[in-house]
């Protein structure tokens, strides 16, 4: 689940502490990139590794932060997340789109107007 798709408020428990639920059910690639994202936007983050699926080997992930008014929809599209470039994170980052996802949600996928007359 994507919740910037969804800016309902999740809270739960992880390792006994309450968190607002950032993701659950991801991989751990896309565990480590929230990680390290919410990380450095000085957020505390827990991880809970979540029990596997009936006959599946595959591995999911829990992610939360424990500043329990964090609301991740709300903290891209209001723009307070930054990069460790130093810049805005856009949807289109947060999502781990392919392109520039530097560009904003509404232009992203766009082809620019001069591109139409070349």
């Amino acid at each position: 689940m994507t919740p910037i798709t969804n800016a309902r408020h999740q809270v739960g428990e992880i390792d006994g502490i309450r968190c607002t639920i950032v993701e659950s059910g991801i991989t751990k690639k896309r565990m480590e990139f929230l990680r390290d994202l919410l990380t450095f936007n000085k957020l505390e983050v827990r991880v809970k590794e979540d029990a596997p699926a009936e006959g599946s080997t595959e591995i999911f992930y829990t992610i939360g932060v424990i500043d329990i008014i964090f609301n991740p929809a709300y903290a891209v599209y209001e723009r307070t997340l930054k990069k460790p470039d130093g810049t805005v994170v856009t949807p289109a980052y947060y999502r781990q789109l392919e392109g520039d996802t530097s560009v904003l949600y509404w232009d992203y996928g766009k082809t620019a107007i001069a591109d139409l007359y070349e």
